[in-house]
């Protein structure tokens, strides 16, 4: 297989980069600011209209970019805090294989019936990504879908089409994922899970789109396998057939509290449904709580359980991290009293096209930004403190601007090649990167129009 030349540094050496590209501004940009004022939530908003330059600059000290970043992390900690319960968590539920006999049953099923097979394969890893964040977990599955999709006469493009759709889609339109948009919303300070009414309608619109392109060239290929964009490469049409875990009752008990905690989760936090006022700490106790359950349906061990939460929790160590550095710029730029200048200058040009363009034009920024931060949760942090009020001047809704900010970030994990879960899948299926980017492509195509499409009428409804 082919390797790419593109060498692009790691997301963490980009993101200290643009700490002290930050310090930079504050040298360059005029210090300005907004009025704000508590919206009927009792949330902070900008003030239209209300931005002044500041008429005596104070510079900043240069050292304070070192100060900045454990502030960043401080400032952020009730999401770091909640990232590492969740990761814990997340571990203890692998372990139980719970996850595992699940996918592998459907799969086993799915695997008889063609069409069945690639509708039910993107719905389901759709719910596992927008649900619970589910992304490296995919991998051990690439196996699997391959040899199915061999027996059933298509080809490996198509298994991982199923997959990594699924998966994009998932993340791009999630209902409830805790390492994109919980963190997006803390950052717009916006109710967590908030808006998931649209996002659940919008899935299902995706999801269709997704089954549509792969299931056109599945069609194709089955038919005439010459037609395969990887006919021409020997081991992606070697795989044979691997088992999954078998299917228990403990299993069932364990998805079934799993799918009851997500209910009492999404109850508790929305404003609409009760007036429990939960947030992230809430969110944690619950999973905190989950994890135990867990260890005693499954036997596992005190030991045991200690291993694998911490192995969980230990999995997202470079999240945590990314999400205390890149809140870390928006500490610069807020002590440097620039981000509103900023802000403002972005502004003006975006107000002259109308909220649905501008809306469009963010989600086109966050897939560009995607390329070179490929880490959901950091890229939330670095743009999302900028997004949030920008939308309040250019009349979109904040939770539009998430909307955006998901899309932009979500539907491009499965194109850009900076994506390292990605890669590894690609690399698994012997796809060359270049193959894979003609399949998925026009799809990136039709969810760029889909999706502006979708923001316009979330701006022209009001989506709150």
């Amino acid at each position: 297989m082919s390797k790419s030349k593109l060498r692009v540094p790691h997301t963490l050496v980009l993101i200290v980069g643009m700490i002290f590209l930050a310090l930079a501004l504050t040298y360059v940009v005029p210090q300005g600011s907004f009025e704000r004022f508590e919206n009927e939530k009792g949330r902070l908003q900008v003030k239209p209209d209300s931005f002044s330059y500041l008429e005596e600059a104070q510079p900043l000290n240069p050292l304070s970019v070192f100060t900045a970043i454990p502030e960043g992390f401080a400032a952020a900690e009730e999401i770091i805090f909640f990232v590492f319960l969740i990761g814990g968590a997340l571990g203890v539920l692998r372990a139980t294989g719970a996850i595992d006999a699940l996918i592998g049953l459907m799969l086993g099923f799915l695997g008889r019936r063609p069409l069945w097979f690639v509708a039910g394969g993107i719905i389901l890893f759709a719910l596992g990504s927008s649900t619970i964040g589910m992304a490296e977990e995919y991998l051990p599955f690439v196996p699997i879908l391959l040899a199915l999709s061999l027996g059933l006469g298509f080809d490996a493009v198509t298994a991982i089409g199923i997959l990594c759709v699924g998966y994009g889609v998932g993340y791009g339109v999630a209902i409830f994922n805790p390492f994109t948009v919980v963190v997006a919303q803390n950052v717009s300070s916006l109710q967590p899970t908030s808006g998931w009414e649209f996002r659940l309608v919008l899935t299902v619109v995706f999801v269709v789109l997704g089954i549509h392109h792969v299931w056109r060239y599945a069609k194709k290929v089955r038919k005439d396998p010459k037609k395969s964009l990887v006919g021409d490469i020997p081991q992606a049409a070697s795989f044979k057939p691997v088992e999954a875990p078998r299917m228990t009752f403990r299993h069932v008990l364990i998805l079934g509290l799993s799918l009851l905690a997500m209910g009492v989760i999404i109850y508790g936090l929305s404003e609409d449904l009760s007036d429990w006022h939960w947030y992230v700490e809430e969110m944690g106790a619950v999973f905190l709580a989950l994890t135990i359950l867990f260890c005693l349906i499954a036997w596992m061990s005190p030991d045991k359980a200690a291993r694998e939460f911490s192995t969980g929790a230990g999995e997202l160590t470079t999240t945590a991290l990314l999400i205390g550095f890149a809140r870390a710029i928006e500490v610069v730029l807020t002590k440097g009293q620039v981000i509103d200048t900023i802000v403002h200058g972005i502004s003006q040009p975006l107000r002259a096209v109308g909220p649905a363009v501008s809306a469009s034009g963010m989600f086109f920024f966050q897939s560009l930004c995607n390329f070179f931060i490929p880490s959901g949760s950091g890229q939330a942090y670095v743009t999302m403190p900028i997004m949030a009020p920008l939308a309040d001047l250019v009349g979109v809704e904040r939770q539009v601007a998430v909307l955006a900010y998901q899309f932009g970030d979500g539907f491009t994990n499965i194109l850009v090649p900076t994506n390292a879960v990605l890669m590894g899948i690609l690399a698994m299926a012997f796809i060359p990167y270049d193959r894979w980017l003609r399949f998925i492509f026009p799809f990136m195509l039709k969810v760029w129009v889909v999706g502006s499409i979708a923001l316009a009428i979330a701006v022209w409804w009001g989506i709150r």
